[in-house]
C-alpha cells in the first residue's frame, strides 16, 4: 500500500509541478508546489532531492504529450513536407486556447539560463528530438541541407511559441505555417 500511497503523491506532485511551472514559470516555491499538489513538504523530500529534481521530472514526463500534441496520427501520415507542416499547424491550433504560454521546454531554458541545471537537461533533449524530427523529414523530403533547414525550423517553432505563448503574436491566421512553407520551398522540400 506504502507504493501506491507514494505513486499518487508522486504523480500529484509531477501534475501540479507541470502545471505550476508553466503557467507561473520556474520560481515558483516549494511552498506552493507543496500546497497545490496537496502533500507535504516531507513527502516531496522524501520522494524528490528538491525542486530542481521535481522540475526536471515533471518536464521529462511531459515529454511524450507534447510530441504527442504536435504530431501527426501515424509517421506514415502524408510527405515529409506534410508532417513538418503538421506540426507548425497544430503549435498554430494550440496557441489558440487561454491556457497556451508557449513551448514548456524553452520557457524552462530560457528562465533558468543554465544549461547544466537538470531541468535545462532533459528542456535541451526534448528540443534536441524535434530538431531531429524535422532533419530527418526534411531529409526524407529532399532538402539540400536537411540539418540546416531543421535549424531554421526550430528558430521559426521557438519564436512563434514564445511570441504567442506571450500574447505578443497571434498564430491562429496561419502566420507560421506561411513562414515555413516558404522555408520549405527554398530549400527544396517537396
Amino acid at each position: 500500500m506504502a507504493t501506491t500511497d507514494k505513486a499518487s503523491t508522486r504523480d500529484r506532485l509531477l501534475d501540479a509541478a507541470a502545471d505550476l511551472f508553466y503557467s507561473e514559470g520556474v520560481s515558483v516555491g516549494i511552498e506552493a508546489l507543496c500546497r497545490t499538489a496537496g502533500v507535504s513538504k516531507r513527502s516531496m523530500y522524501q520522494l524528490f532531492a528538491g525542486k530542481d529534481e521535481v522540475l526536471a521530472a515533471s518536464l521529462e514526463r511531459r515529454i511524450p504529450l507534447h510530441e504527442e500534441q504536435l504530431s501527426p496520427a501515424s509517421a506514415a501520415d502524408g510527405t515529409p513536407r506534410e508532417r513538418i507542416l503538421r506540426v507548425f499547424e497544430r503549435m498554430e491550433y494550440l496557441s489558440t486556447r487561454p491556457e497556451y504560454r508557449g513551448c514548456p521546454f524553452l520557457a524552462a531554458l530560457v528562465e533558468l539560463k543554465d544549461p547544466e541545471h537538470p531541468a535545462s537537461v532533459v528542456a535541451g533533449t526534448a528540443k534536441g528530438r524535434l530538431q531531429e524530427m524535422f532533419r530527418a523529414e526534411a531529409e526524407l523530403g529532399g532538402a539540400r541541407d536537411a540539418a540546416f533547414l531543421a535549424r531554421q525550423l526550430m528558430l521559426v517553432f521557438d519564436g512563434a511559441s514564445a511570441r504567442a505563448g506571450s500574447r505578443i503574436e497571434t498564430l491562429d491566421d496561419g502566420l507560421a505555417t506561411t513562414t515555413v512553407t516558404l522555408l520549405l520551398d527554398a530549400a527544396g522540400v517537396g
